[in-house]
C-alpha cells in the first residue's frame, strides 16, 4: 500500500468515525472502543463505510482494525479479503478460552457489551458466521457449522477442557460441538446456552399448543394497534415463518439496512435453525432465559430437561434482545459465575 493510498483511505474515515462517533476530532491512532465505540455505534460505521467507499466490510472487522490507521489498510486489502472464523473478543493469560458463539445476526459484534462485563483472566473468543464477509456462501445446517468452528477451535485449543457459549442460535451449535466433542472423548467443562430453542416443529404436541396459543393471543392484542390488512397478515402468517427465535438477534436502526452479505447469512442461518433437531446430550448444559417471554417457550426446563443428563436453568432481565443490549451486565454476571465454578 503507498502513501498517497493509505492518505486517501485515511481522509475518507475520518469524517465518518467523527461523525458516528460524535467527535470533533479523531487521531489516526485512537481506538474506537477508546472513544465510545460499541456494537451499535460498529454496524453504523461500516454501513457509512459501504456507503462512502463501496466496500462491505463485517462490523466485527473493528475487532480487528480498531483505528483508522489500521482500518485504512485493511480497506486498500483485495477485495476478497477473507476473516478468520475466530476474532479475539477480549485478551486474557489463563487458559482455557472461552468460545463465543454467535445468534441468527451471525457476528459476534453482538456480544460487545457483555464480554466487556465477564470478569474473568481467561481470553475470549468468538466464533464468526462463514459468509459474513461477502466472499464465501454461508452454511445451511448447524452440524456444518460446528464442524467448521470445531476444527477453528482446535488450532487454538487442541484438547480440551473446552469452555462454549452460544446465543440463540449459537446455543443450538455449541450444543452439536460438544455432542461432537463429548463423542471424541474431550470434556466440555462448560456448555451454556443463552435463550436458545429449536424450531417449533421440534418440540412436543402440548408444548406446541401452548406456545402457539399464547403467540396467538398477543398477536390478537397486536392487531388492534395496527391497520387491519396487516392485522390479518399477521395473524395469518405461514407456521413456516413463525420461528421460535427471532430473525435477528439484534435490531439495527430502522434507517440502517442489513448489508446483503449480512443478510444472506441471516436468511441461511435461519434455514439451519429449521432443520436442526437437538438429540440427548449426555453432559450438563447451563441455561440462561430471558425474564420477559416473546416467542418461546414459557418453560426451557419441559424443552431441553429430557435432552440432557444434566440441566440448569436461571433467568436474567430483559427479552430475548434485551439481555444482550441492555440487561448485559446480568448475564455477563452468570456467565462469569459460570466460567469460575468450571
Amino acid at each position: 500500500m503507498s502513501p498517497m493510498q493509505t492518505s486517501t483511505m485515511v481522509e475518507m474515515l475520518t469524517p465518518i468515525w467523527q461523525r458516528v462517533l460524535q467527535l470533533s476530532s479523531v487521531d489516526v491512532d485512537d481506538n474506537f472502543f477508546d472513544l465510545g465505540g460499541d456494537s451499535s455505534l460498529a454496524l453504523q460505521l461500516f454501513n457509512e463505510i459501504a456507503r462512502a467507499g463501496g466496500r462491505e466490510l463485517p462490523p466485527v472487522t473493528i475487532y480487528v482494525a480498531p483505528t483508522i490507521a489500521a482500518l485504512a489498510a485493511v480497506l486498500e486489502q483485495p477485495a476478497d479479503l477473507r476473516f478468520p472464523p475466530l476474532v479475539l473478543l477480549k485478551d486474557g493469560s489463563t487458559q482455557p478460552p472461552l468460545f463465543v458463539t454467535h445468534g441468527l445476526g451471525g457476528s459476534v459484534i453482538d456480544f460487545f457489551q457483555v464480554v466487556k462485563n465477564i470478569q474473568t483472566s481467561h481470553p475470549i473468543q468468538g466464533m464468526q458466521a462463514k459468509g459474513i464477509d461477502g466472499t464465501e456462501e454461508p452454511f445451511e445446517r448447524i452440524e456444518d457449522m460446528a464442524q467448521f468452528y470445531l476444527d477453528a477451535i482446535r488450532q487454538v485449543q487442541p484438547r480440551g477442557p473446552y469452555l462454549l457459549a452460544g446465543y440463540s442460535l449459537g446455543g443450538l451449535v455449541v450444543l452439536e460441538m460438544a455432542q461432537r466433542l463429548t463423542a471424541a472423548g474431550e470434556k466440555v467443562a462448560l456448555l451454556a446456552m443463552l435463550d436458545s430453542y429449536p424450531d417449533i416443529r421440534y418440540l412436543s404436541l402440548a408444548q406446541r399448543v401452548r406456545l402457539m396459543a399464547r403467540l396467538t393471543t398477543r398477536r390478537a392484542a397486536n392487531a388492534m394497534k395496527i391497520p387491519a390488512g396487516d392485522a390479518i397478515s399477521l395473524i395469518l402468517r405461514p407456521s413456516r415463518q413463525r420461528s421460535l427465535t427471532p430473525r435477528v438477534s439484534y435490531r439495527p436502526p430502522a434507517d440502517m439496512p442489513l448489508s446483503p452479505a449480512m443478510q444472506r447469512a441471516r436468511e441461511c442461518a435461519y434455514l439451519a435453525l429449521t432443520r436442526y433437531q437437538p438429540r440427548f446430550y449426555p453432559g450438563k448444559i447451563r441455561f440462561i432465559r430471558a425474564e420477559t417471554l416473546t416467542d418461546f417457550p414459557a418453560d426451557p426446563s419441559v424443552v431441553w430437561g429430557r435432552l440432557a443428563a444434566k440441566f440448569e436453568v436461571e433467568t436474567v432481565p430483559g427479552d430475548h434482545l434485551g439481555i444482550m443490549s441492555t440487561h448485559y451486565e446480568e448475564l455477563a454476571s452468570a456467565i462469569t459465575r459460570y466460567m469460575r465454578e468450571a
